[in-house]
């Protein structure tokens, strides 16, 4: 018996990085899952993983899962994603927004021609490794900053869709993965400006923790928590390592998928509304989270 049999999930972002490894730990606890992703064919050396590779690897160890391709920047796809969901697994009582606009660039469209991006030549010996170039507040382009805040949209809609299976269900929980980088780089002022800042993707990982706490307070009567969940420590994923970031004090994804099992499976009377470090759900004491962390999607 797993801790989540009988339960259908949709984990968003699931191609690769923390959404694979959620969805792997989900489906070995018994949930059906529908792993969702714009990635069905690599198309950067870089961002390995796809949506049926994912697939896979569940149904390999016996577990059931379904892939479903989905491009959550397109209003369309949201309601789609949710409905081609519930006919395959059945309600949905399982959400985790997990998928985020980190690296630069997109897929090519479903049955477009993919030409892979390759990564860059390994460095010369006492050279240091190529990187990709940090975003900052100056060098990225509204349209650029407006992406990453249209994943925040498509977490709110798709908890708008999901909530009424939840409902009907008599319980549901709702799992948005956010950042350490919501609360970089703090108060001013700064006297080490020398390491990267993510306007873009923090700012929208810090409007996802709040949009966390207003539905869960809305639905907690409801019987639904939602809750978000944060890298205790760095974590390194592919979307992290495209910037070749060097961190100090890392964990595996596999902690962190464990910590998402944990919190679909809280008593919203105890545990909503809140922003989390995956550590403290592995210890249970569910302290607010105050550690700073990167790495997400």
């Amino acid at each position: 018996m797993g801790r989540l049999d009988g339960r259908a999930a949709i984990v968003t972002g699931a191609s690769r990085g923390l959404g694979r490894a959620i969805a792997i730990a989900m489906a070995a606890e018994g949930a059906a899952v529908a792993v969702s992703a714009r990635t069905v064919e690599v198309w950067d050396e870089r961002l390995p993983g796809t949506i049926g590779e994912t697939v896979a690897a569940i149904q390999a160890a016996g577990g059931k899962a379904v892939a479903i391709q989905a491009d959550l920047v397109e209003p369309e796809d949201r309601p789609r994603l949710v409905q081609a969901a519930r006919e395959a697994l059945g309600p949905i009582t399982i959400l985790v927004n997990n998928a985020a606009f980190t690296a630069p660039g997109r897929p090519p469209k479903a049955g477009a021609p993919v030409t892979v991006k390759k990564a860059p030549a390994p460095a010369a010996p006492g050279q240091a490794a190529p990187r990709a170039e940090w975003p900052t507040f100056m060098n990225t382009p509204l349209h650029a900053y407006r992406r990453h805040f249209d994943m925040v949209f498509a977490a709110y809609e798709l908890m708008q869709l999901v909530v009424p299976d939840m409902e009907a269900a008599g319980y549901g929980s709702i799992i948005n993965i956010t950042s350490g980088a919501s609360r970089m780089p703090g108060d001013g002022p700064y006297p080490d400006r020398s390491y990267g800042v993510l306007a873009g993707y923090g700012g929208s990982k810090a409007g996802l923790e709040h949009l966390s706490q207003c539905a869960g307070y809305e639905v907690q009567g409801r019987n639904i928590a939602v809750n978000s969940l944060s890298p205790s420590k760095a974590i390194i994923t592919p979307g992290v390592q495209y910037y070749a970031k060097d961190f100090d004090d890392t964990a595996p994804d596999t902690d962190f998928a464990e910590a998402a099992v944990r919190l679909a499976l809280v008593d919203p009377n105890v545990v909503t509304g809140r922003t989390i470090g995956h550590s403290d759900v592995l210890d249970g004491s569910f302290r607010p989270y105050t550690r700073v962390g990167m790495g997400a999607g």
